[in-house]
């Protein structure tokens, strides 16, 4: 009887290591071999200024920035509609190979000064 009692004894403990056993989380091995890759985000600018020289392929603006004249050139993706020399633009851009890419480039229209009439409007309906 005793022996038949040890017997059990050992059998549930093959059995608990064998459960146990299987429990266990795969190695850190293969955690270690996912690495967390982030795509390289870009930064995208603004600029604005006026317009010094504008072909097909590139524009050159001249802006100021803390009271000194910058020339910027920069490489048009797609050739820029309505935009002449002198004209104040405003181009959303990154840096791309060393190179200044404007993927955007707006026309800034100045808001007009808007008049406002506070006369008030003289009644010709009376004859003294």
């Amino acid at each position: 009887m005793k022996k038949a009692l040890v017997y059990i004894i050992g059998a549930a403990f093959l059995l608990s290591a064998i459960a146990f056993a299987a429990d266990k989380p795969a190695s850190t091995a293969a955690a270690a071999d996912q690495v967390k890759v982030s795509p390289v985000r870009i930064a995208k600018m603004n600029a604005t200024g006026k317009v010094v020289e504008i072909s097909d392929k590139t524009i050159k603006i001249e802006r100021k920035v803390k009271n000194n004249v910058e020339t910027m050139e920069f490489v048009l993706d797609k050739p820029a509609e309505n935009i002449a020399v002198n004209d104040a633009v405003k181009i959303a851009y990154i840096e791309k190979d060393g190179a200044l890419l404007a993927s955007r480039v707006a026309k800034i229209i100045p808001k007009k000064a808007v008049k406002k009439e506070n006369v008030p409007e003289q009644s010709a309906s009376g004859k003294k």
